[in-house]
């Protein structure tokens, strides 16, 4: 179809170089002027051909209107619904017409003095007046229905407006000549210079098209921040801002002093089973002699003799098992790791954290991983009590959104005293618990080198438990895994916490 219109109207053009309304070209070929003014779009934007917009006004009958035109005006009806003798009460006049009929019609029929309004002592009562009426609403209606609302009486005009009998109804159309590229018929331009035109030598007759240096190309696909790192960031922020000094977390490997003999925790404990950690095959192991030697005698005493008021575990520690390689259970690794530099050098106080992954060999359910983040904070200093962790804690926590803090004694090989943190969630309407914490024990902390009145208060938390409370995901396999909807990660929202 549009082929047929674009040459009927090239050649029309052609011919008579002046298509003066559109409207009535498309009338009078019998083509949708719809249809047409894509063709004319087209032509256009090729230079092919010129348009200038022609505004068409007229006068329609509007819904109401048109009501009118059968039944009469509103005053016509008031007027014939009186009998020609006798008084009619008003409400009972007004509930013999439909809708507003009753109350328009009987105002204006008192202003045309078509009837008149009795005052009654049982109620008022109308009349007619006129002895016959001349309906020039429906009239005028009735020219403007048939096309000829320019011949009425400017003063008509405007009453029927005001009552919005009538009411003006614009269109367009277009008037068209040739353009600068005119051509009887359509050439297609070539976007692309071939192989084939270089051969031939036809490139130099083919028409390209413009290039558009000014048009924007296709926005190229990005990446998109997933909602653990959006979070990540969050916690990041607010550890920086309280004087924090991030560690480095780069080691998913460690061996199991680290991870475990550093941070004074038996060879017998559970948490160093293959059902609970993974090990490695190759390489299997650390070498004992890769550790200082020094610090590696003084953990073996610590474990089997203990120190510092404790009398240790009293077995034979097996430098066998702190070779063993495996991937870190928590980041408590990098902090011992870190601490151990610390003695090392000469103390200074100082705030550590880190935010990164971890793993333990657990059975996959909503809420369990055996990969997942840790985040971690660690404060060393001269003196610290348990008032400064509780303070820490309460700061800490009010930036992260979470004020109401409560805090229950728990077990940790490698600190003492201990504490769970739970903190009151207002989306949740329960307490929910956030972390665990403690001051590293003493049979952790001297065979380092760190001094008698230094003391190491730390925390930990997950990074997937907030961001689920957050981001309202009820299964950790929705926000962590393959399993992750890539529509989540593309649309997720910006994460604003409490800081």
């Amino acid at each position: 179809m549009a082929p047929d219109v674009e040459a009927a109207l090239l050649v029309r053009l052609d011919d008579q170089g002046v298509v003066e309304d559109s409207g009535d070209y498309a009338s009078e070929t019998g083509v949708d002027h719809a249809r047409l003014v894509e063709v004319i779009k087209s032509l256009v934007a090729t230079d092919m051909i010129t348009s200038e917009v022609v505004t068409h006004t007229k006068l329609v009958v509007t819904e109401e209107g048109k009501g009118y035109l059968a039944q009469g005006s509103p005053e016509a009806q008031v007027f014939n619904a009186l009998p020609a003798e006798g008084a009619v009460p008003l409400a009972e006049l007004k509930s013999k017409l439909p809708g507003t009929v009753g109350d328009v019609g009987f105002k204006q029929a008192m202003q045309q003095k078509w009837v008149v309004l009795n005052k009654e002592a049982s109620g008022p009562t109308v009349s007619r007046k006129a002895a016959s009426i001349e309906d020039s609403v429906q009239s005028a209606l009735a020219e403007a229905e048939a096309g000829r609302a320019e011949g009425l009486a400017e003063k008509v005009v405007a009453a029927l407006k005001k009552r919005k009998l009538l009411a003006p109804e614009t269109w367009k159309t277009f008037r068209l000549g040739k353009g600068p590229r005119f051509a009887r018929e359509r050439v297609k331009e070539a976007t692309d210079l071939t192989a084939e035109m270089i051969a031939k030598g036809t490139w130099r007759e083919v028409p390209f098209k413009p290039y558009n240096f000014a048009a924007l190309g296709l926005t190229p696909p990005s990446g998109h921040l997933h909602p653990l790192l959006k979070v990540r960031t969050a916690f990041r922020k607010i550890f920086l801002s309280m004087g924090f000094e991030e560690m480095p977390t780069n080691n998913y490997v460690e061996s199991s002093f680290w991870n475990f003999d550093a941070l004074f925790q038996p060879q017998q404990h559970p948490a160093r089973d293959a059902h609970d950690t993974f090990f490695l095959t190759r390489p299997a192991t650390t070498p004992a002699s890769s550790l200082p030697p020094d610090y590696l005698a003084r953990v073996r005493e610590t474990h089997q003799s203990g120190g510092w008021g404790s009398a240790g575990y009293g077995y034979a520690w097996q430098e066998a098992e702190a070779e063993k390689n495996l991937l870190r259970t928590h980041t408590t690794a990098v902090s011992s790791r870190m601490l151990y530099r610390l003695a090392q050098g000469g103390f200074r106080p100082c705030k550590y954290f880190s935010i990164d992954r971890v793993f333990r060999n657990e059975a996959i359910d909503r809420t369990h991983l055996a990969e997942f983040h840790q985040v971690e904070g660690v404060v060393a200093a001269e003196g610290l009590t348990l008032g400064d962790l509780i303070g820490i804690f309460t700061e800490f926590f009010r930036r992260l959104g979470l004020p109401t803090l409560r805090f229950k004694p728990a077990y940790n090989p490698y600190t003492e005293p201990s504490m769970e943190i739970f903190s009151y969630s207002e989306p949740l309407g329960k307490w929910i618990e956030v972390g665990n914490s403690g001051m590293f024990r003493p049979e952790m902390l001297r065979p380092m080198g760190l001094p008698e009145n230094v003391n190491v208060i730390a925390w930990g938390l997950s990074l997937e438990r907030p961001t689920m409370i957050l981001y309202g995901i009820d299964n950790i396999r929705d926000l962590f895994g393959h399993k992750v909807a890539l529509s989540m990660v593309k649309s997720n929202p910006i994460c604003r916490l409490g800081m």
